[in-house]
């Protein structure tokens, strides 16, 4: 069947509709943290936002005014977790995962690899985007918190600044 009835249209419209203003509006006062990308937990508040969002505008067991709090609930959580990370000793830690050095001065850490679930093959791929064409010419590969590859070329290092608090980077 291609609908039930119109009446179901359009609730999914007009409900949808101020379902979806009333996400962005928590948005804009929750701030950009609330869909950065930067620890798994951040991803996971974004997959449950849209989920939340799929179900008011599809359920009709779930009322508008429960969704807008399901959706305000997770916003505040999200704020709740990131004013803990940056205010709270070892608040990071509990909620991010330190990135991981896994190739240093062109020699791939293969214990870190493994420990990290991470093959050479990514490793290379990694490198190919930046542009370097092996690996003599990369000072550092990181796995960062959110699970992407940053690549810092030996041309790029500096000071070495970005890299501080990078396990292995400080101790050569």
């Amino acid at each position: 069947m291609w609908w039930d009835s119109w009446s179901d249209l359009a609730r999914v419209v007009l409900v949808g509709t101020s379902a979806y203003v009333a996400l962005v509006l928590l948005l804009r006062v929750s701030g950009k943290r609330t869909l950065a990308k930067l620890s798994a937990f951040d991803l996971v508040v974004t997959v449950a936002l849209g989920s939340t969002l799929a179900t008011i505008l599809l359920s009709a067991d779930v009322s508008w005014a429960e969704g807008v709090v399901a959706l305000a609930l997770l916003a505040g959580l999200q704020l709740t977790v990131s004013w803990a990370t940056t205010h709270l000793p070892g608040g990071r830690s509990v909620v991010t995962a330190r990135p991981s050095l896994v190739l240093r001065d062109g020699v791939p850490d293969t214990t870190a690899m493994r420990r990290q679930r991470l093959t050479l093959d990514e490793v290379r791929q990694a490198v190919r985007a930046t542009g370097a064409g092996g690996f003599d010419q990369v000072a550092a590969v990181v796995l960062e918190s959110d699970g992407t590859l940053s690549v810092v070329t030996r041309d790029e290092v500096g000071d070495g600044a970005a890299l501080a608090g990078v396990p292995g980077w400080d101790a050569g």
